[in-house]
């Protein structure tokens, strides 16, 4: 604890630290003089005291500034974990609570950005090394160049391009760079649309779609819209078992739409419900990995929802599995 940490005024402790000084060189002239001391001395021995007086007084107010700027230098070096010990409850103070609260805040995004080029790294390494496997086989002439071979190279080819175009989107949206583009959307032809993507892409689950009234529409931007939709099927179709349910319902709800997408899969751990909305977050890896999954699917949907001014949560589905619900105002921002 400072002298002078218990002020919650930068104006009052300066006052203080003045008043202060003031009364020293005073005090030491009246002594000094009954003393019988020279001008000159009792002038030079008031200065004096009253500079260590201020010294020790003001040394509260000054060092927590010192702390930053040697904290700001570190920061500038790469190094999060410096402190400033913030005591006091004047200005300087809140600042070096603020200051603080902010090496705190860009320690947690130099993790994710770390985080994320490591993860990148790694699901980029995938396809790529597969990639490069084939097409070496191709070269040296262990394999020969039929449709097989190519389909593969294919395959893996475009894994590579939706991955990137995944990370560019994310980048784009958490930047706030995105924008939408609203219109109104009939949700009945949208989402009947939206599953027969589905079916063309040979998912064996069963769909169903139950649209209430058969004219309810949102005003949202239906390219965005679509991209949650079918991430949202995507996920679920992944999940599902063969066979299995996946069912598209929509509803108005208090000021604008509910959209929900129920599965029959293994449900998410009411624990693990906020982290599947992670980047690169995948509750059952080995499969997502198989598939071509990335684990961006529903972080890009949740930034997408969030554009639009709703909220995306995961809940139970009854009797099991998991339903995703995307709640949309009528007319988004």
């Amino acid at each position: 604890m400072r002298p002078l940490d218990p002020l919650r005024s930068i104006k009052v402790k300066l006052g203080v630290v003045i008043v202060t000084a003031v009364v020293t060189a005073f005090v030491v002239n009246e002594i000094g003089f009954r003393l019988d001391y020279t001008f000159k001395v009792r002038v030079v021995v008031a200065i004096a005291l009253s500079l260590v007086m201020v010294q020790l007084m003001a040394s509260g107010m000054t060092s927590p500034l010192r702390e930053m700027a040697a904290a700001a230098r570190a920061m500038a070096r790469g190094d999060y974990t410096r402190r400033v010990r913030a005591t006091s409850r004047d200005e300087v103070g809140e600042l070096a609570r603020a200051f603080n609260r902010m090496a705190t805040e860009l320690a947690a995004v130099d993790r994710q950005r770390r985080d994320l080029v490591a993860n990148a790294s790694h699901e980029l390494r995938t396809p790529i090394t597969a990639l490069q496997a084939l097409l070496e086989n191709l070269v040296d002439g262990v394999e020969q160049p039929n449709p097989h071979t190519l389909r593969v190279a294919l395959a893996q080819t475009e894994r590579l391009g939706q991955l990137v175009g995944q990370l560019l989107d994310l980048s784009l949206l958490e930047s706030g760079g995105a924008r939408v583009e609203p219109q109104p959307v009939a949700l009945r032809g949208f989402v009947e649309q939206a599953l027969h993507e589905v079916e063309l892409a040979g998912r064996d689950v069963r769909l169903t779609a139950d649209v209430q009234p058969v004219d309810l529409a949102v005003t949202a931007d239906p390219a965005r819209l679509h991209q949650v939709l079918a991430n949202l099927l995507d996920n679920a179709s992944r999940h599902s078992p063969p066979g299995g349910v996946v069912a598209v319902q929509a509803r108005p709800h208090a000021d604008g739409v509910r959209l929900s997408v129920s599965d029959d899969g293994p449900g998410i751990p009411a624990a693990e419900r906020d982290r599947v909305f992670e980047r690169f977050s995948r509750l059952d890896g080995g499969r997502a990995v198989r598939e071509g999954g990335a684990g961006l699917g529903l972080a890009i949907a949740r930034e997408v929802v969030e554009l639009h001014g709703g909220a995306l949560r995961a809940e139970d589905n009854t009797p099991s599995g998991c339903r995703m619900v995307v709640d949309l105002p009528v007319r988004s921002r």
